[in-house]
């Protein structure tokens, strides 16, 4: 089985591992307050192949983040993932940023919840229960107190929209997990390996970011 590069840019973090047959092989990202991910990503794609011998003929797929997400850091991680697959007449896989951002999580019981900010009270959100199953469609919503009154049980929030809302969502049944900052590529390993599998791809000249909300430009 050839190899398949993921590449994670739908956040701060600047992400991408290189896995075969769903394990990941090697990962390298950097996550800094302002984007880097136009000067950091090519380098890191490089940087990787070099680190496991191996050549960009060797690639059989890209996966990439599909958002919901950064408009700059979903362009940019979606043209590379793009022009690599047109230059090498491989595949396209796209996968949910939230997912992807859940699969960091390991729980026994009870909802995960991950935030991606999307500024003041606003958050990009899924509902996946412990097995990352989604429950719940991504949507961007305005969190308030009475956010989520209608699920049962422990409710566990993660991502870089999630603190943010502890001052709201402050009962005891919601447990915030301030280690899970970022999604990032290792998790996307075995989500883009199964996609391989099932043939589960998108057309490389078509296939847009998932963005959820209409770009607004701010002077």
């Amino acid at each position: 089985m050839s190899y398949i590069l993921n590449i994670e840019t739908a956040t701060k973090n600047c992400s991408i591992s290189i896995a075969k047959e769903g394990e990941t092989l090697f990962c390298k990202e950097m996550s800094e307050q302002g984007y880097s991910h136009a000067e950091k990503l090519h380098v890191f794609i490089a940087e990787s192949l070099q680190e496991l011998n191996i050549d960009f003929s060797d690639l059989s797929a890209v996966a990439v983040s599909q958002g919901p997400g950064s408009y700059t850091g979903l362009r940019i991680g979606v043209s590379a993932a793009k022009g690599l697959c047109y230059a090498l007449n491989i595949s396209l896989i796209a996968i949910d940023t939230l997912e992807i951002l859940a699969r960091q999580l390991s729980v026994s019981d009870g909802l995960i919840i991950p935030m991606v900010d999307a500024r003041r009270m606003e958050v990009y959100d899924a509902v996946f229960d412990s097995q990352h199953g989604k429950i719940r469609e991504t949507k961007a919503e305005i969190i308030t107190g009475d956010s989520f009154a209608d699920l049962e049980g422990t409710i566990h929030l993660l991502g870089d929209g999630a603190m943010k809302c502890a001052e709201v969502l402050n009962n005891s049944r919601f447990v915030y997990h301030p280690d899970v900052v970022y999604p990032s590529a290792k998790e996307m390993s075995s989500l883009s390996f199964d996609k391989h599998k099932k043939s589960d791809i998108v057309d490389v000249a078509y296939f847009e970011p998932f963005y959820l909300k209409d770009f607004i430009l701010h002077k």
